[in-house]
């Protein structure tokens, strides 16, 4: 029996995760190819924070604190994500491009970083021809620098783009696209990157590297391509005054939800975030797992936040509240992170893998609400979106890096504590560091349940006021 053509794109719809994400302003195929660019954005990530990590301190060994350092650069370039935001909202052009020459600009940063990224690395070893004090320490510095801020601003011109083209009702499912474009990049980046640098070599980390600048530019380039509609601006227009950043900025925090929403943001990946680096360790030296087991945690955690995803793009489409939503995820991430701690006095490793499933799920869900909350949040409608993305990826990135650094060092802080006997012979115990960062995130998990309350109790007071679903004229101006 033939259906027909109706039922079948009913069935299409529901069948294929995010088949509805598309409109007429945004089809399916145009909305794919403008995802890639969170694919390279992710490539990097792995670059900077997994692959080219490990090489610097076993291969290469480079000291820890100074790996530390440059991992540290990118995130010291994010609260620019905002100023950045603001720049393509106000970017005047002859043609009337806002979004795309800082999605070009951005990955040509990215790129330059990349190119030159394996020579400075490569200096380490001691071997050039004319020796030049801390020129490593300079040439990786300034490569991981560019490579930052080209993320940022690929990252903050791309989702902006993205929310200037969608319409209303499908922009909850494009945020849990581009979501799952970012996680998808990650992991497939993962798994190739860490495959061809298997081998070891000056050379090889010289191909890799360079090869993935080159992708970087082939993906952006694809992405970007006939995404922004010609709009030619006359020379009165590109002559007039532009907004100043500080104005701008006052009157999207004089919002009132504005400055809340980003100390939300900045507390929750904070609490989601402290564990990034300690859950396979826990699990090996806690629990005595293996290290194909806690191999598998990364896909546990990533299986947990594409379910997320993918539930929030129905969520929110239905229109549910995002600050409910994020409230969820919250309380998600309480269950989870208390598995995690239950896992060590039971023994139970699939309590602990339940556990991260959670944490997954949770912070997927909280990031995906909140990202959807900022697209929606600007007093100016598209004018300023830019600005409002900005903001949420300078306090989302800064958070998850100042987080990253704070586990571990309370991890090994009260850890050594715990181990020489001075906080009592009951904790006494190798799980006593670890205890205390999970510990402390549902502190900060809680604490953001109590910074978010207003949000959800003013959204709800507008909402029996107008007894229909908030829109963007809804929010204060």
């Amino acid at each position: 029996m033939i259906l027909p053509t109706k039922t079948l794109k009913g069935l299409t719809a529901r069948m294929l995760p995010f088949a509805d994400a598309a409109s007429e302003g945004l089809p399916m195929a145009q909305l794919l190819r403008l995802s890639l660019f969170q694919v390279s954005v992710g490539m990097a990530a792995v670059l900077l924070l997994g692959t080219l990590n490990r090489v610097m301190i076993v291969e290469l060994s480079v000291p820890a604190m100074i790996v530390a350092f440059f991992i540290a650069i990118p995130v010291l370039s994010a609260p620019f994500r905002a100023l950045l935001g603001f720049r393509s909202d106000n970017h005047r052009s002859a043609i009337g491009w806002r979004r795309v020459p800082y999605l070009w600009f951005g990955t040509l940063w990215q790129f330059g970083g990349l190119a030159i990224m394996p020579m400075g690395l490569v200096l380490f070893t001691g071997r050039q021809a004319i020796d030049v004090p801390f020129i490593a320490e300079l040439g990786a510095g300034l490569a991981f620098l560019l490579t930052g801020i080209g993320m940022h601003m690929t990252q903050t011109a791309g989702l902006a783009l993205a929310a200037d083209r969608a319409d209303d009702a499908t922009r909850p499912r494009v945020v849990a696209l581009l979501y799952v474009m970012f996680l998808v990049g990650m992991l497939m980046s993962s798994i190739i990157l860490g495959t061809l640098l298997r081998d070891f070599s000056e050379l090889r980390l010289i191909q890799v590297v360079q090869g993935a600048a080159v992708v970087t530019i082939a993906l952006n380039m694809l992405a970007l391509w006939k995404q922004e509609k010609i709009k030619p601006m006359t020379k009165a227009e590109r002559a007039a005054p532009k907004p100043e950043f500080r104005d701008a900025w006052s009157d999207f925090m004089a919002g009132g939800d504005a400055g809340r929403l980003l100390v939300v943001v900045f507390l929750g990946t904070m609490a989601f975030n402290m564990q990034d680096i300690l859950l396979e360790p826990f699990g090996g030296e806690i629990l005595g797992l293996s290290v194909s087991s806690t191999t598998l945690l990364t896909a546990v955690w990533a299986i947990g936040a594409l379910v997320a995803f993918s539930m929030a793009a129905r969520w929110l489409g239905q229109g549910r509240d995002p600050y409910r939503l994020a409230g969820r995820g919250l309380l998600v991430g309480l269950g989870g992170f208390s598995a995690v701690v239950f896992a060590a006095p039971m023994g139970s490793s699939a309590i602990f893998f339940a556990g991260a499933a959670g944490i997954g799920f949770g912070g997927g869900l909280f990031a995906v609400s909140t990202l959807n909350a900022a697209m929606t949040m600007s007093a100016q409608g598209a004018a300023d979106r830019g600005l409002a993305l900005g903001a949420w990826g300078a306090a989302q990135a800064t958070a998850a890096g100042l987080a990253i650094f704070a586990g571990g060092a309370l991890r090994d802080l009260v850890g050594t504590l715990a181990m020489s006997g001075r906080l009592g012979e009951a904790l006494t115990s190798p799980a006593t560091g670890y205890s205390f960062v999970y510990h402390f995130e549902i502190g900060l998990l809680f604490i953001t349940l109590i910074a978010l309350g207003p949000l959800v109790r003013v959204r709800a007071q507008r909402q029996s006021q107008t007894q229909r679903p908030i829109g963007l004229a809804d929010f204060p101006t």
